[in-house]
């Protein structure tokens, strides 16, 4: 039986009592209280309907029924750490690989991928987080983000992928200046946090070039992009092209649709460097029969219910919203995205890009009271993402774009009233 629940105010103090602070909530002023939810809708404890537009781990749907049947059905069979031999995780791999290029072949399951880094030795590859702490080391390089709205090299270069990659190759060349090494080159396929960034195509084919022959090795981040939800791909490198493949692919989040379900998948080579140091490797939890279990009927949820195809589709149909949208409003400087990672950034001018960080957190808020969950990303807060489950519908497209519409006239008219 189901005990009772607290009033939202009672949970709020409890929270407040016995959670760490450090670990924050959405919409902290008058945080939001979720008891259930289904699809790409949340509800809270009056039963009213929230449009989720940001939870891309729950990636086929909150609380999908094949999801949640195939791990309780597993749950009641059997789990186990994988030192015992089970189908389930060889299963997952080959389906895996199957969607992967060939090179990548060797995989390693994890429990959860680190948020930019709970250890230290990834908060301090993480700019996102040292940034906040101590600050850079002196054996991190951080290369310029390829934006081609506000970077370096913007949409009127010829050849911005050429000239971002060309930063890394420097960076290669000053190190070595300095008698130092290469090992690896870190990246998120498409960066979310760094602001819904869509990379010039063919950046990666040249960066990999250069540090690989500085002996490094390429990793690509997937852990927010990755299982079809750039809809065109399975995975957001590939939007690189064809030919491309990194050395090394992290995944999680999505992967086992809220279920703490994440991966790494290498070559043979570095697969078998990583035996060669004799000290074995075992996640307690990481590749157990029922995360496997789970992430196989989301395997199966992508491809019975056409998502990658949905993502195209619908993803398409939002960008097109929000390009009509800045036609209509000046302070949208940008409409970016691939699939249902899409993101639009607010600027107080067209010209000096000046980051409308302010505006952006009214319109979120605004949103909120229409029931709707957005947030922001980018280093100054002012890009408006959208990352929903992978079933978002046409209808959600346009609910959220006339909402937005409507807000940002508020944000319009009161600006003049000044």
């Amino acid at each position: 039986m189901a005990e009772e629940m607290f009033q939202k105010d009672e949970t709020l103090r409890m929270r407040k009592r016995l959670i760490g602070q450090s670990c924050r909530l959405f919409f902290s002023d008058d945080p939001v209280k979720i008891v259930r939810a289904r699809g790409q809708y949340l509800y809270d404890e009056n039963g009213v309907q929230y449009l989720d537009c940001i939870s891309n781990v729950q990636h086929v749907g909150h609380c999908h029924p094949a999801v949640t049947q195939a791990a309780a059905a597993q749950m009641d069979l059997l789990n186990a750490n994988t030192r015992f031999l089970h189908d389930n995780i060889v299963r997952y791999a080959d389906r895996l690989a199957a969607t992967l290029p060939k090179k990548l072949s060797v995989f390693y399951f994890v429990n959860s991928g680190a948020y930019h880094g709970h250890l230290s030795s990834l908060i301090d590859i993480s700019p996102y987080k040292f940034r906040k702490l101590e600050g850079q080391k002196d054996w991190v390089h951080v290369a310029p983000l390829a934006d081609t709205y506000r970077g370096l090299y913007r949409h009127d270069h010829p050849d911005p992928a050429q000239a971002y990659a060309d930063t890394v190759k420097n960076l290669i060349d000053d190190m070595h200046s300095k008698g130092r090494k290469i090992s690896s080159f870190f990246v998120e396929s498409l960066p979310s946090v760094g602001g819904q960034i869509i990379f010039p195509r063919g950046y990666f084919t040249k960066v990999a070039e250069y540090v690989r022959a500085a002996g490094g090795v390429f990793v690509a981040d997937e852990i927010q992009t990755g299982f079809g939800r750039v809809g065109s791909h399975y995975w957001a490198f590939q939007l690189q092209g064809e030919d491309f493949c990194p050395d090394i692919v992290t995944m999680g989040k999505p992967m086992g649709n809220g279920h703490p379900l994440a991966c790494v998948v290498t070559t043979e080579e570095i697969a078998g460097a990583f035996t060669a140091n004799g000290v074995e490797y075992f996640n307690t939890f990481g590749g157990n029969p029922v995360s496997c279990a789970i992430g196989l009927a989301v395997l199966d949820v992508i491809e019975k219910e056409d998502l990658r195809g949905n993502a195209v589709r619908v993803g398409n149909h939002l960008k097109d919203l929000l390009k009509q949208l800045q036609i209509k409003h000046p302070i949208i400087g940008d409409v970016r995205g691939a699939g249902l990672f899409v993101g639009f950034e607010l600027v107080k001018d067209r010209v000096d890009l000046t980051p409308a960080t302010e505006e952006a957190a009214l319109l979120i808020r605004r949103m909120k009271e229409k029931y709707i969950c957005l947030s922001t990303d980018g280093p100054w807060e002012n890009v408006v993402k959208f990352k929903p489950p992978m079933c978002f519908r046409m209808e959600d497209a346009e609910r959220v774009t006339e909402e937005i519409d409507l807000v940002l006239r508020e944000i319009q008219d009161a600006s003049l009233q000044k």
